[in-house]
């Protein structure tokens, strides 16, 4: 268009550090409004950035100088605020997941249709260098045709280091949800869509004990599966093995292995813009790190507002609401299938996105030379 897309925040958490610092450095981002249900952390981070307002939930909804929302509340409360936006005329992009349960979820998609706006959603990370370079990689033909994939997430729990954990082990917590998106969005991308999954998963603890703040030392009650593993089988054939825990302590494996008939790759973390991609070639004798080759150059949490606001009128943005419900309704299969004992098979599709060609938005070009220089 030519012109700044005028962004308003619903929800002012700690989250909101970092799409701030990254909406400094889009020039196609213009933010004009932040809301929460605590006006002093909206009237906080205003004094912070010129230029920008605190107001009401209500009149931010209603103000005409808002074309998205952000919406970074509490997952509970995603799919209440979108249908508010879209009822408003606003495109959304919110936090991960899109909804609570997929059936939230599609009505946001189906809401956001009728009213001909835009739906988003996190996580953007996969448009960073680290997944897009293993993405070209694939595209290249460096493994050959994709056979399998791992993506291993372990952790002791989050109540080691956070200081009011209880909603990740109630329903709607626990790793596969928590962490999940990151790795089933990434395997999309690289892989496409998933057709069918079949699931199992348990609990070793009854009660964690919180680790800090005014809380430490009391014990919260484990309701929810604390570790998950699914097998996923995509539409080209690859199976892809999930591995999330809360239960375990650490893990050597990389984060994401894609195998393929000429080679294999290693992924960086899902959670993270960048990181290096590693290539075994068939007949090789070490690793090999890949240069950096595709994505968003020195990106972070936004940019998936920036790729969306450049996204021609009438497709699916890259880190889009088909993306976010079909991620979401392959997490609540995995624990749908490992509470029935059989697989289930998955009713939505997404089209593989098109690949982030490296591209600089920013006025940071330092990391794009100093690649090209290396290359």
């Amino acid at each position: 268009m030519g012109k700044p897309l005028k962004v308003g925040i619903v929800g002012c958490g700690a989250i909101i550090a970092q799409y701030l610092a990254n909406f400094r450095k889009l020039n196609d981002i213009d933010l004009v409004a932040v809301a929460d249900l605590d006006p002093a952390r909206a009237q906080a981070v205003a004094e912070q950035y010129e230029g920008v307002r605190a107001v009401s939930v209500d009149d931010l909804l209603a103000a005409d100088d808002v074309e998205l929302v952000l919406n970074l509340t509490i997952p509970a409360a995603h799919a209440e605020v979108a249908l508010k936006a879209i009822a408003a005329g606003k495109s959304v992009y919110g936090e991960k997941p899109l909804a609570a349960t997929t059936e939230e979820a599609r009505q946001v998609l189906d809401a956001a249709r009728e009213a001909g706006v835009v739906v988003g959603c996190a996580p953007d990370t996969v448009l960073g260098t680290g997944i897009q370079t293993a993405r070209k990689a694939i595209d290249d033909g460096l493994i050959g045709a994709p056979i399998s994939a791992s993506a291993t997430m372990v952790t002791p729990g989050h109540e080691r280091w956070h200081p009011n954990p209880d909603f990740y082990y109630q329903p709607g917590g626990g790793p596969l949800l928590d962490m999940g998106p990151y790795y089933v969005t990434a395997l999309v991308t690289l892989l496409g869509p998933v057709v069918s999954v079949v699931g199992a998963a348990s609990h070793t603890r009854n009660e964690r004990t919180i680790g800090s703040g005014p809380r430490q030392g009391e014990k919260i009650p484990v309701t929810i599966d604390s570790h998950v593993t699914g097998v996923l089988t995509h539409a080209s054939g690859a199976l892809s093995t999930l591995f999330m825990s809360f239960d375990a302590v650490k893990s050597k494996s990389p984060n994401i292995e894609i195998h393929g008939e000429r080679g294999s790759l290693v992924v960086p973390d899902p959670n993270y813009f960048d990181g290096d991609v590693q290539l075994f070639s068939l007949g090789a004798e070490d690793w090999e790190t890949l240069p950096v080759s595709a994505g968003y150059v020195d990106s972070g949490r936004g940019f998936g507002i920036a790729d969306l606001a450049a996204t021609p009128a009438g497709s699916e943005p890259r880190a889009g609401g088909a993306m976010a419900y079909h991620a979401l309704e392959v997490m609540e299969s995995v624990l749908e299938s490992a509470h029935a004992g059989s697989a289930v098979r998955i009713t939505s599709t997404v089209e593989r996105p098109q690949r982030v060609e490296l591209t600089v938005l920013t006025e940071n070009v330092d990391a794009l030379q100093a690649q090209e220089a290396a290359s």
